[in-house]
């Protein structure tokens, strides 16, 4: 099951790293993991209507809730993931995913 995160706007995007580094760093040294070609991931995460993706995400605190406003009770929480680091001009090539239950 591949991870999915946020963006600041809200909208669902799928996350790659480029290093085990990234990862432990963003998600902690325990998280499990695969090496994922970037075509692979677009195409797993296509039919949940998942269009964007996300490389080297680096996690960050919900921005505060406005004065006098409140989600209503039961909405699903909003994760938020910082914009992408600037990329190279050639995407890589393989991208490590993280998710529950993946064996290496």
């Amino acid at each position: 099951m591949a991870r999915l995160f946020r963006t600041p706007l809200g909208e669902r995007t799928s996350v790659g790293f480029t290093s085990r580094r990234a990862l432990a760093e963003t998600l902690g040294p325990g998280q499990e993991w695969i090496r994922l070609a970037e075509p692979a991931l677009r195409a797993l995460t296509a039919p949940l209507g998942v269009t964007s993706l996300t490389v080297d995400p680096q996690l960050c605190a919900p921005a505060p809730a406005r004065t006098g406003t409140r989600a209503p009770a039961g909405a699903p929480a909003q994760s938020m993931a910082a914009p992408p680091r600037p990329q190279a001009a050639e995407p890589p090539l393989a991208l490590l995913i993280a998710g529950e239950g993946i064996t290496r």
